[in-house]
């Protein structure tokens, strides 16, 4: 599986950042813009592409399953951001794929969304297994919840039997390579957001005041799995353009910020 080589120095985040996240305005690009920055055709599969994992739900609605969560917009607003603010080269048109999916061994990154009632198929467990294996890096983000978190384990814990999910400190490069984190950042959708504003309230369910960042870790050290729950950065890449008060409050201080330093952790580890 293909690494992508770039400088990551925790702290110093102008050695990979074009600008600094407060240096752009949600007015710079609205909800899922149809423009397309140009990249190189002769080097188009060795430039960053988002995917997103398709999965099946318990629940699910067929028109919108979970895995479409804030989809297409949260891709391609992060892709931009990313493609913006860093030296990555980024492929203006991110993609979906099924864990059986070929083609899923050509991408070092997958992002999976509201997993909280997902449904893993064995041979999907396999894919996911021998892609961790071969080189892959999986963030997991947008669940709620203790029913939600331990239906999650349950079926991750069939792809890492004899790996328990570690929570991570503050101190981990991951919230430090690109941007400087000084919390552990809760990101709210932009609905709960509005409904807590007045009490400062972040999370979306009672059971869910606490956010964690936990991770899997490999025989050699290597976050394999890396996993959101309680907060919905997500949420914060989709909402340009639509609300300034959350573009700056989460957006911005919070979702790009880390979804930067994720992508970037991964693509150096």
């Amino acid at each position: 599986m293909k690494r992508i080589r770039i400088l990551c120095v925790p702290g110093l985040a102008l050695l990979l950042a074009g600008a600094s996240v407060g240096q752009f305005r949600s007015a710079d690009r609205g909800p899922a813009v149809d423009s397309e920055w140009q990249i190189d055709q002769d080097f188009e599969g060795d430039v960053f592409t988002f995917v997103r994992v398709e999965f099946q739900s318990w629940r699910d609605n067929h028109r919108h399953p979970k895995w479409m969560t804030d989809h297409p917009d949260s891709d391609r607003n992060f892709s931009f951001r990313l493609q913006q603010l860093t030296s990555l080269k980024v492929n203006p048109r991110p993609i979906s794929l099924k864990l059986t999916d070929p083609r899923l061994l050509k991408y070092p990154f997958l992002y999976m969304v509201e997993p909280g009632r997902i449904m893993l198929e064995d041979d999907e467990v396999a894919a996911l297994r021998r892609y961790l294996d071969n080189g892959g890096f999986l963030m997991v983000d947008d669940f709620w919840g203790e029913e939600e978190w331990a239906n999650f384990y349950a079926e991750i814990m069939k792809v890492y039997p004899d790996r328990e999910p570690v929570e991570l400190p503050l101190e981990h490069d991951i919230f430090h390579c690109v941007y400087p984190l000084k919390e552990k950042p809760q990101v709210p959708s932009i609905n709960a957001a509005w409904h807590g504003r007045a009490a400062g309230i972040t999370w979306e369910r009672s059971d869910a005041r606490e956010v964690h960042y936990k991770a899997i870790f490999d025989d050699q050290g290597r976050i394999v799995v890396f996993i959101g729950h309680n907060t919905d950065l997500g949420d914060g890449w989709e909402r340009e353009g639509v609300q300034e008060w959350y573009f700056r409050e989460f957006s911005e201080k919070k979702a790009y910020p880390l979804g930067i330093n994720i992508v970037t952790y991964a693509m150096t580890h």
